[in-house]
């Protein structure tokens, strides 16, 4: 990633990244210069920089020495916010290729993609989270506040293409309650009227042939390369291998070729709102 592709917004990571950068260049070093007197690699300072490593406690404290700052801890506790984030690893550089991409294809599993979540759907999921006390409130509002971030690239000109097919539990499953739940759905439908959305529900009927697991993101840059990210409960991973991707971008022709049509998907959806 160069400088211009850093997006401060896109995850905690990336807003240290920003303030390291900004920090250096104020001094007017170059990354080789920061490198030596932190002890570490020119390498180092720049995935730090670009959000693609987050800052360890040494790392934090020999920028701190770096920069005369050990007696603030003005790194250290930068640091800290990122160590304390809720996002997963990896998460911060697929949002920022994501605001590049010219084409998005989603599957996802239990939930709508977050792409396509309404603000109360997002509240409601990040809720339920804090109050499992797998995150803590200041931790569910950075979920949500940089995933509104994220949707914010949907409607940029020109649009990417948006591919998106979701397992048939995305819609059925009630999150929030009746009325956030109408809300999404209504929101659902709006959105497959989109020119540059396809969007299909991939039913349960499909079984075993159903080609993911787990939810993954497809990514086509402007250079026409791809990136894929995925994530468990606890762990992302963002793959760049050009073989690995091709293998499941085709795995994601299948899904859209077994998948209901946009139009029998709609219908599914319009029926399951009219349930509620």
């Amino acid at each position: 990633m160069n400088k211009r592709e850093l997006d401060p917004q896109a995850s905690p990571a990336a807003e240290f990244g920003a303030f390291l950068r900004e920090f250096r260049e104020q001094r007017g070093w170059i990354q080789e210069q920061l490198a030596e007197l932190a002890g570490c690699t020119s390498s180092h300072i720049s995935a730090l920089e670009n959000g693609r490593r987050r800052p360890t406690q040494r790392m934090s404290t020999a920028l701190d020495r770096a920069f005369g700052t050990s007696q603030a801890g003005t790194f250290k506790q930068r640091a800290s916010g990122v160590k304390h984030s809720a996002l997963l690893e990896g998460f911060g550089e697929f949002v920022t290729q994501e605001r590049r991409a010219v084409e998005l294809r989603l599957f996802e599993v239990g939930i709508v993609p977050g792409l396509l979540q309404t603000r109360d759907y997002a509240t409601a999921i990040a809720a339920g989270a804090v109050r499992r006390r797998a995150i803590t409130k200041e931790q569910a509002d950075e979920r949500v506040r940089v995933l509104i971030n994220r949707q914010v690239g949907v409607y940029r000109e020109p649009p990417p293409m948006i591919h998106v097919v979701m397992d048939e539990s995305c819609i059925r499953r009630i999150v929030g309650g009746a009325a956030v739940m109408a809300a999404q759905l209504d929101h659902l439908v709006g959105f497959a009227g989109e020119p540059n959305v396809r969007l299909q529900v991939a039913p349960f009927l499909l079984g075993e042939d159903r080609a993911f697991d787990l939810p993954v993101s497809i990514l086509t840059l402007p250079d026409r390369s791809l990136i894929s990210y995925a994530e468990s409960a606890h762990q992302g991973r963002l793959e760049r291998d050009s073989g690995a991707v091709t293998a499941e971008l085709a795995a994601y022709y299948q899904l859209q070729t077994h998948a209901l049509s946009q139009a029998d998907s709609v219908a599914m959806i319009r029926e399951v709102r009219r349930q509620l």
